[in-house]
């Protein structure tokens, strides 16, 4: 088939400018996807390269499965190599070459719940009280120390005993916490998500051999999503990429929503200064959304100033303009919205065309109980991902107990379920695993003839796990889940408990173990199963029901519904109210722009006077003012008067968050106060708000606000 066909000038551009670095602005529904598919498939096809010498990296594991089944489609049963995200391609790296790391092949991949199971191991140990120290702000220490990279050479070794000293003799909580953590991953040779991308950069930088490797290999290097990497990301892909400089990115910088998860507008924004002779392709023809959508969208987001300049061109024609709902309380709002989905229903809509989105979990209770009243159903993506729920984490354990005998998973699984195996029978354990150095498996083996051990269930344990460690080779996954399953008894004991849903849950599991299976390209062994099953996410389950679905908007982030609702418009909601600072807003403003154009048909925008949790009166949100007039239909106007009140409000808080901005004023420009004279400015204080500026006629430094009106006279810096 023709590569090209079906493209227009600006996807064919980016799909045959194969050499050099490349730069996408690809807007929303603009068919990016579609040109990533087809670029690969005419490097493959036109160009020849071989799969093997093609990285592409997506941003979610679901968004990777997509795209190896577009590119199937068109250059056929080729083995599609290396599509998967930063974590799953180093995942694939590490197999080769973490053995310089000291580590096994077979390492294990820990996430958020079991990073909680590791803390709960310290706190113990050094009594630590998770009321004063929770497990989020230890995560959040662990994960900043990590960023630093100076804990690798302190678990690049061959023994622990450097890391167990550090433990020992920590004071601070942070210290024992962080040191504690990193022992314990050590001693199960565990790596959580930091650890994966870390791990890669360090190899690839140390080992020059084993970087030149990579880059000869990787000729072509692609990443979608490009504006929502972080730091580390973007150096490894540039790391990557540095032999043959081919690196190929596309994204768009007005949906940058994941700061908290690191990622930097600015990375995607100054790429063409970090890379020169950068090649960049603006993408920003339509083809999702109808035109009131796309220009009342384009209206709002222009309030940005951290963007490249571009305006979406819709492709469809007419359409309705934005609906706005100002309610007098939540339940009016609710109330509309169900009415609303009465209404288009009757049009011809269905329950599963319609998203009912929100910045915050807490705005869905109203919907949820109108929805109830009035028998739509629904379903809620509460960010409990599949494989992050307790029966499914349970079974994956007992699978990881047979290839490692880690910690982690032998608290998961050695009392689930119950096997009279408590406290005090665990105390023992940890005690012995301690002083000989050992796993907590082990320590349980070397104590089975203690009385205290005896009386319990561990036996039963123990000899499962021995049975299928040495027989778990010899079956398929399906059949080895089926089997332990059955000899534990934990499908039986949830069949007992009436647990329907978690049966649904284990069944998903078992089916999505089967298609694992039949649909990979060799052999698969449990240790590459479980590997890539801890990074991957599953909302089929969900996407299968005929429900109106609820989410909030970072979780609506590459989706699409024919009709979409935003409720929950108010200052203080959306925009957050902990947003202060002047880039916050802007991303506050981006995730407004992500929410409006997951619409196609039709958009919906809705808010309820009534009070914030601060005990203010709510204002509709900025975001629906910043739409220009022409592209919104009110369904209640709003008074004049309180409109006003509402944009004065408003302009106050822009008006503080623009002071929070760079000052335009840097250190050594020199300025012009209307009563002390000219200067010279010493210091930028942003703590203090003010500047430190040696004045020529005053012979010691003053510090003056920033809000006072200064004269910039001479703008050449001292350095």
């Amino acid at each position: 088939m023709d590569i090209l066909q079906g493209l227009n000038e600006k996807q064919k551009e980016a799909v045959t400018t194969t050499e050099g670095y490349v730069r996408v602005v690809a807007g929303a529904g603009s068919g990016k996807t579609k040109a990533l598919t087809h670029r690969y498939a005419f490097l493959v096809d036109m160009l020849g390269v071989a799969t093997d010498n093609i990285l592409c990296v997506t941003f979610t594991n679901k968004a990777a499965g997509e795209m190896k089944s577009r590119i199937r489609t068109l250059i056929g049963d080729h083995d599609t190599g290396y599509i998967c995200t930063f974590h799953g391609f180093c995942v694939r790296e590490l197999r080769e070459d973490i053995h310089l790391m000291h580590y096994p092949k077979n390492f294990t991949i820990i996430d958020d719940q079991d990073q909680n199971t590791v803390f709960h191991t310290v706190y113990e140990d050094r009594a630590i009280d998770p009321r004063r120290y929770p497990y989020s702000l230890a995560r959040d220490v662990v994960s900043a120390q990590k960023e630093l990279l100076q804990y690798i050479p302190l678990i690049n070794q061959t023994d622990n005993e450097k890391l167990s000293r550090l433990y020992e003799s920590a004071r601070k909580p942070e210290e024992i916490i962080f040191y504690g953590y990193l022992l314990e991953q050590k001693k199960n040779y565990a790596l959580d998500y930091d650890d994966l991308i870390n791990f890669t950069y360090h190899i690839l930088t140390t080992y020059q051999d084993v970087c030149s490797h990579w880059q000869k290999k990787l000729q072509y290097i692609m990443v979608d999503e490009f504006q929502d990497v972080s730091h580390r990301q973007y150096q490894l892909a540039d790391l990557l990429s540095g032999y043959h400089k081919n690196l190929f990115i596309v994204g768009d910088p007005d949906q940058t929503i994941y700061s908290w998860r690191g990622a930097d507008v600015k990375i995607f924004l100054q790429f063409p200064i970090t890379h020169p002779d950068t090649k960049t392709i603006i993408m920003d023809n339509n083809y999702r959304s109808n035109a009131p959508i796309i220009m009342g969208s384009n209206s709002m987001i222009e309030k940005n100033s951290q963007r490249i300049e571009k305006k979406l061109v819709p492709v469809k024609t007419g359409g309705s303009e934005i609906v706005y709902f100002h309610g007098k309380n939540v339940q009016e709002e609710s109330g509309w919205i169900a009415d609303t989905i009465g209404a288009l229903l009757k049009r011809g809509y269905n329950y599963e065309d319609i998203a009912v989105l929100y910045r915050a979990h807490h705005v869905s209770r109203p919907v949820e109980e109108t929805f109830l009243k009035a028998k739509i159903p629904y379903v809620i993506y509460s960010g409990v991902e599949f494989y992050g729920r307790k029966e499914i984490k349970d079974v994956l354990s007992y699978l990881k107990m047979l290839l490692n005998q880690d910690d982690v998973s032998f608290l998961r699984t050695v009392n689930e379920p119950r096997r009279n195996f408590g406290k005090k029978r665990l105390e023992l354990v940890r005690a012995y695993a301690k002083a000989h150095g050992c796993s907590l498996y082990e320590s349980l083996k070397a104590n089975m003839d203690q009385e205290l051990i005896k009386k319990s269930k561990a036996n039963e344990y123990v000899t499962l796990i021995e049975t299928y460690k040495e027989t778990y080779q010899e079956l398929r996954i399906t059949e080895l889940l089926e089997r332990v399953l059955a000899d534990t008894g934990y499908e039986a004991g949830l069949k007992s408990a009436g647990e329907d849903e978690r049966l649904e849950n284990l069944a998903e599991l078992k089916q999505s173990i089967y298609d694992y299976e039949k649909t990979a390209n060799e052999s698969t062994s449990l240790e590459e199963y479980l590997q890539n099953i801890a990074l991957f996410t599953n909302m089929d389950k969900e996407q299968r029901k005929k429900s109106v679905k609820l989410m909030t908007i970072h979780a609506s982030k590459g989706l699409e519904f024919p009709i979409v609702f935003v409720c929950g418009l108010s200052e203080g909601i959306f925009p957050n109210s902990r947003i202060t600072g002047y880039d916050d807003m802007e991303e506050e403003r981006r995730l407004a722009y992500v929410a409006f154009t997951r619409a196609e048909d039709q958009l919906f925008l809705s808010d309820a006077e009534g009070y914030t949790f601060q005990g203010e009166s709510r204002c509709p949100s900025r975001f629906v003012f910043n739409v220009d007039e022409r592209y919104l239909k009110y369904i209640v106007p709003i008074e004049p008067e309180r409109k006003e009140l509402f944009l004065k409000r408003i302009e106050g808080s822009e008006h503080f968050m623009q002071e929070e901005k760079e000052p335009a004023i840097q250190t050594g420009t020199r300025v012009r106060h209307p009563y002390l004279g000219e200067g010279t400015v010493q210091l930028v204080d942003h703590e203090h708000k003010c500047y430190e500026i040696l004045f020529d006629k005053i012979g010691t430094p003053r510090n003056i606000m920033m809000t006072m009106a200064l004269e910039v006279i001479d703008e050449e810096s001292e350095g």
